[in-house]
């Protein structure tokens, strides 16, 4: 009971100073790295505050912390209510409960972390019955490769729309929230909370199309580009499609070609527009474009994935110097500014 009364007493931000300080540097370091600035601010304050602390104390904060990462993923196993019986078995009713409240209310746990598990059908099949901006809310939660996949087992319109609107969600009311609320709940059985205000938005999606298909990723586009050519133009200022390779200047695709593997791009060239192996042939020196024309005529039969793979590091090193400076990325270039 003493224990017990010792770590009830403490403010949060000290038992994670003391948890901290009973962790190695290595471990210490690995959890900051997930922290913001004014927490690591706080925390870094309170350690430098602690003297003398009872071993009983460290313990007893250790011992909750334990607890609350076990119940933490009993709910991710079976939900809340498996959560607390298995706990009642170990604790009692009202420890039990005590541990499920603070692993609610002191953590990040969200019905996400439940449906983080499921796969792209079981997400999707329960979510076409929901309204299009349901589907884009609870989607924008999950990492841009589950989105991904879900996007993929949508129909169209429907696929589109949704993708849109993920593009532009920001301001929520009261009602969509109430709705976002039961539907997760049914799904996970958890309470979302109310931090829907900051999510999606026009990164959120271009993330999501960078980790699908070409085809897929055109098709999106041509229908959002369709609804809002604003919110299309955003989208592809921050993502990069191997196609648009067409649409940059003769001198940056120079200093691209210099970067990139040779193999690479005679596979990423594979399935290319005509045009645009022209535009690639046009920058190179004669012998060079007739030694990649030469590879591409007698290569064989190559897995799709191969070609998407050396695509995706063609467009790593072109993101990497448009990061750095040397070349730029017309994203809007119409068809006047098209180099072929």
């Amino acid at each position: 009971m003493a224990k017990e009364k010792k770590t009830v007493d403490l403010p949060g931000v000290q038992k994670a100073a003391m948890l901290v300080i009973a962790l190695n540097v290595e471990n210490a370091a690995e959890i900051f790295k997930h922290l913001d600035s004014s927490e690591i601010e706080s925390i870094s304050t309170e350690i430098s505050k602690v003297k003398n602390v009872p071993s009983q104390t460290v313990d007893a904060v250790m011992e909750e912390f334990y607890n609350m990462v076990t119940a933490r993923e009993y709910v991710l196993e079976g939900g809340i209510e498996y959560a607390q019986a298995v706990l009642e078995k170990s604790f009692g009713l009202n420890k039990a409960v005590e541990i499920i409240e603070k692993v609610k209310n002191l953590t990040t746990l969200r019905g996400f972390d439940v449906l983080k598990k499921a796969d792209s059908s079981q997400l999707i099949s329960f979510l076409n019955k929901e309204h299009p901006q349901t589907i884009a809310l609870i989607l924008s939660h999950l990492h841009p490769d589950q989105t991904a996949s879900a996007l993929k087992e949508l129909t169209e319109p429907l696929r589109t729309d949704v993708a849109f609107r993920i593009a532009t969600l920001g301001k929520i009311s009261p009602q969509t929230l109430k709705q976002i609320e039961k539907v997760v709940d049914e799904m996970a059985g958890l309470s979302m909370g109310q931090s829907l205000s900051k999510i999606g938005g026009t990164k959120s999606i271009a993330a999501v199309l960078n980790r699908t298909n070409v085809g897929l990723s055109k098709e999106i586009m041509l229908g959002i580009e369709k609804r809002d050519p604003d919110v299309a133009y955003e989208i592809k200022r921050l993502m990069f499609l191997f196609d648009d390779i067409i649409n940059i200047q003769d001198k940056d695709i120079q200093k691209i070609l210099r970067e990139v593997d040779r193999k690479d791009l005679a596979l990423s060239l594979k399935i290319a527009d005509e045009k645009l192996k022209e535009k690639i042939f046009a920058n190179m020196s004669e012998r060079a474009s007739d030694l990649l024309k030469e590879e591409l005529q007698y290569m064989g039969m190559v897995k799709l994935k191969e070609v998407e793979s050396a695509q995706a590091k063609i467009i790593d090193v072109v993101k990497a110097l448009e990061e750095s400076g040397e070349i730029v990325l017309s994203m809007r270039a119409g068809s006047e500014e098209v180099y072929v």
